[in-house]
């Protein structure tokens, strides 16, 4: 292959583990978060969004949310996206 690959973004989900998931609201109604979407950017840097379903149940929409900071949840994203890496290094191609 001669072209260049030109890769924008890698990306990952994870699960938050119960007792770091944490709760916010949107219109009104409140979501427990409860998955986190992390992008690995060109300049190597994460972006991440926290994920979550309404409290009440029912068929809500999975939305998105901005990412509680702190050093768990820090922490869990830095060792999420190491073993995302680890995988990435070693994958079997198609």
């Amino acid at each position: 292959m001669d072209a260049e690959v030109d890769v924008k973004a890698l990306a990952f989900n994870m699960e938050i583990p119960e007792h770091l998931r944490w709760r916010d609201e949107r219109r009104g109604e409140e979501f427990e978060l409860q998955s986190i979407t992390v992008r690995l950017l060109p300049d190597s840097t994460l972006a991440a969004k926290a994920y979550g379903r309404p409290v009440a149940g029912g068929r809500g929409a999975y939305v998105s949310f901005a990412v509680r900071r702190g050093p768990e949840i820090d922490e869990l994203i830095a060792k999420a996206a190491d073993e995302a890496a680890r995988r990435w290094s070693e994958h079997g191609g198609l």
